[in-house]
């Protein structure tokens, strides 16, 4: 019964990341299609940043702590990329720059998005795979 709960938790780590990452590309839409100035579109992406780092850092030691090496293993490379942008200090957009790197911003933002999709069907599979296996005992 605890792996259930342990797949529904990283589950919902998940979907924030999901909402974070999808929020970032409609205000990069919204600049695309000229509804929003630069500034507003960078305050508020930027206003997001940290927190998708944050969850995705906190969701890596998670899995970690509850010994899901497979997913943690997983998890690495995005949360590596984003060290590196952080150390980089390259992990806010700015605003003078924004409509020059507006498609690089909108790639990166669509690679995440896929891979954070990958762990999601990933955690449903055990989440689901675990209720099965307690519903069998």
């Amino acid at each position: 019964m605890g792996d259930i709960w342990t797949w529904l938790i990283s589950f919902f780590f998940l979907i924030a990341l999901v909402g974070i990452i999808v929020y970032q590309l409609v205000c990069l839409a919204d600049l695309e299609f000229d509804y929003i100035n630069p500034y507003d579109s960078a305050s508020r992406i930027n206003s997001v940043v940290l927190p998708e780092f944050i969850i995705q850092g906190v969701l890596c030691v998670f899995y970690l702590l509850t010994r899901h090496w497979f997913m943690s293993l997983l998890c690495l490379p995005y949360l590596f990329y984003n060290f590196q942008l952080y150390s980089k200090r390259q992990h806010l957009v700015d605003v003078t720059e924004i409509f020059n790197l507006l498609n690089w911003e909108k790639k990166k933002r669509l690679f995440k998005l896929a891979y954070i999709i990958l762990n999601l069907f990933l955690t449903i599979f055990w989440m689901i795979y675990s209720a099965m296996d307690d519903y069998e005992d």
